[in-house]
């Protein structure tokens, strides 16, 4: 059964490559969903997956990309969303 999770990361995390990074871990780990900058600086993901992988990008998101200075990382459950169950994607409309 596939968990999901949202995360809001605070820090200096736009502009430095960190949606980018992200999407190349999540691909990595096989989740589903999405990370977008969010208009107040945040960068929010979304993950679905198994608990482990979950859990292992959470580990990634407090390290960042270089270039990135991350202060923190929120995290909350979330339901589970059919629309972003095929594939990560970096989204733009936040």
């Amino acid at each position: 059964m596939a968990n999901a999770r949202r995360f809001y990361v605070t820090g200096i995390v736009q502009g430095v490559g960190y949606r980018y990074f992200v999407e190349r871990i999540a691909l990595r780990l096989r989740l589903t969903g999405y990370v977008r900058n969010l208009r107040d600086g945040r960068v929010e993901v979304y993950a679905i997956g198994h608990a482990e992988s979950i859990e292992a990008l959470r580990a990634d998101l407090n390290r960042g990309p270089a270039g990135a200075s991350v202060t923190g990382v929120a995290e909350e459950e979330a339901p589970s969303d059919s629309r972003f169950k095929i594939n990560f994607s970096i989204e733009y409309d936040a």
